[in-house]
């Protein structure tokens, strides 16, 4: 009698320990309370479903290197709730070969069948399958990233491009200087010859000197380095209106031939006529002072 009852009482189960690792997953994946689908679970690892199916199916031969089978088998393990290691020792036991393997009467010693550890067959690759994992998982930051690296570096270019331009005509310190001035003059000046043909128009709005020929006459203009800015036979009538600036130097072929003007104002000539007179500083303060002479 007590031995009808134990023996009801006994209920057949299937040994976990006996199954293979692909049983193992799949049972995992398809029993208890949390059934999954593989294509959730295959998104969710970035692993795509025919691998996920050929672990399962223990088909590992489709599966590019064994590096990539224990690398997606221990993902698929801990995501499914099992023992990683244990599924890892299963598939190294299932894929090995060779007569040491065959013979092997303890089925706990899995030494002679193992493969190679992770480290040992060729760890970089399964740094990289980890890697392309996590930046497919997070392709939208790495995208959000480059873009906003590349909007700085445009950024910082063109506000670099401007400030050269900006400060390749004018030193800063004449900019200053101008911007405290209150007299910069911005009129026309009543030129004693009929304004033939202007020059240096760029200049036209701010300009506080400008030079009107009242002879045919060469004239040169520099800057500060010794660069020539303007070179020109200028006929009468010709107007030529001086950068902003007191570095400024000239040349007159003809000095007597060419009218200087400072806000509007004449000043006597820098020289005879047909008399060749070279660096004259174009600085307004310095001709104002020829003026007063």
């Amino acid at each position: 009698m007590t031995d009808n009852i134990e023996n009801k009482d006994v209920v057949e189960t299937p040994v976990v320990s006996d199954m293979t690792a692909g049983e193992m997953l799949r049972n995992a994946r398809t029993t208890g309370r949390r059934k999954r689908e593989i294509q959730t679970i295959s998104k969710q690892l970035c692993i795509r479903e025919e691998f996920l199916e050929a672990l399962e199916n223990g088909d590992y031969k489709l599966i590019p290197e064994p590096v990539y089978i224990l690398g997606f088998a221990r993902n698929y393990a801990i995501e499914l709730g099992l023992d990683p290691d244990e599924i890892i020792a299963k598939i190294k036991k299932e894929m090995a070969t060779g007569a040491d393997c065959a013979t092997a009467n303890d089925a706990s010693d899995t030494s002679a069948c193992a493969m190679p550890s992770i480290k040992e067959e060729s760890w970089y690759k399964l740094m990289f399958v980890k890697s392309y994992q996590f930046l497919y998982q997070n392709w939208i930051w790495f995208v959000g990233a480059v873009v906003a690296i590349i909007l700085i570096i445009l950024g910082f270019v063109f506000f670099a491009a401007e400030d050269v331009t900006e400060s390749s005509d004018v030193p800063v310190a004449e900019v200053i200087q101008v911007a405290e001035n209150s007299d910069v003059y911005d009129g026309e000046p009543a030129y004693k010859q009929t304004v033939r043909e202007r020059f240096g128009t760029d200049n036209r709005e701010k300009a506080r000197v400008i030079l009107q020929a009242t002879q045919e006459s060469w004239v040169k203009v520099e800057d500060g380095r010794g660069k020539t800015v303007f070179s020109r036979v200028l006929v009468p009538g010709d107007v030529y209106y001086v950068p902003l600036g007191t570095k400024y130097k000239a040349t007159f072929g003809n000095a007597g031939g060419v009218d200087v003007w400072v806000d509007g104002t004449l000043i006597p000539d820098v020289g005879a006529n047909h008399t060749r007179v070279a660096g004259i500083s174009l600085s307004p303060d310095n001709l104002l002072k020829l003026d007063k002479k």
